[in-house]
């Protein structure tokens, strides 16, 4: 059961910490994809739901009337969505906030940044397309729809974001693919770039980071349904096993021989 609350919020463009973006926006408050992995259920403590990160969503029903008109402000400056929510989540076919931030953005000419994990961005190309600047990002942590449905369940399939890529792509629209966050032994990174290199301009990785309560998530996963790998997590995360050394330097040689645009995020 999904709690989900209409609340008006008091700003809708906040300052961003994020490298190479200025602001950003977050249409909602938590995300109903679930991914077991989320590095955002910090943000629970921000809120006064009680249900677990994943089970809960906030629609800023008053988020587009808060973006300013007639401003020069944020011409020229990178504007990301989003940073702890997904744009796309389920619940935009029915708000459409998203899109109706998009209208509004349109006139003011920000150089705008969107990561998704969903194939409902299409719905807003021909908004997308009046964005001088303007890049999108779908994430990729997994071909396999099988493991995909155990990790992130409430997510776009993973054909359907490949597709997603390519019409993008063919619309004219500057793409890339983030590959993230890499889960040891689950996430082929080689074969998400090979499946998607001809639709994707640029790849962005980053690791696993079990901060916070996100390793209870991931425990209890291994726990459930891939024990015999339980013990290698505790060697890559507990012990100086170098394990994210050698991948960081897999991914380099390979995006250098396959002349590939990229940038590594990894936490050490």
């Amino acid at each position: 059961m999904i709690k989900i609350r209409e609340i008006k919020a008091k700003s809708i463009i906040s300052k961003s910490n994020l490298p190479g973006a200025d602001y950003v926006i977050n249409p909602y408050t938590g995300c109903i994809h679930s991914c077991l992995y989320c590095y955002a259920r910090f943000m629970k403590r921000f809120t006064e739901h009680t249900e677990p990160w994943g089970k809960f969503i906030d629609a800023k029903i008053n988020g587009p009337d808060l973006i300013p008109e007639n401003t020069s402000k944020y011409k020229g400056k990178t504007i990301f969505m989003s940073s702890v929510t997904d744009p796309y989540n389920p619940l935009e076919g029915k708000y459409r906030l998203t899109r109706r931030i998009l209208e509004k953005l349109i006139p003011l000419q920000p150089e705008l940044g969107i990561l998704t994990k969903s194939n409902l961005v299409l719905r807003d190309v021909d908004l997308l397309v009046k964005f001088k600047s303007c890049d999108v990002g779908i994430t990729i942590t997994t071909t396999n729809d099988t493991l995909r449905r155990e990790i992130e369940p409430s997510t776009s399939s993973i054909q359907k974001r490949i597709e997603a890529l390519q019409k993008l792509k063919e619309a004219g629209i500057e793409t890339y693919v983030f590959i993230g966050p890499i889960l040891p032994f689950f996430t082929d990174w080689k074969e998400i770039i090979l499946e998607t290199k001809k639709f994707s301009g640029s790849y962005l990785f980053e690791n696993l980071n079990i901060k916070g309560a996100v390793w209870g998530c991931i425990r209890r996963w291994l726990t459930d349904k891939h024990q015999n790998l339980l013990p290698e997590y505790e060697r890559i995360y507990f012990t100086k096993s170098g394990y994210w050394d050698n991948v960081e330097k897999d991914i380099e040689e390979f995006c250098r021989e396959q002349k590939l645009e990229f940038e590594i995020y990894f936490h050490h």
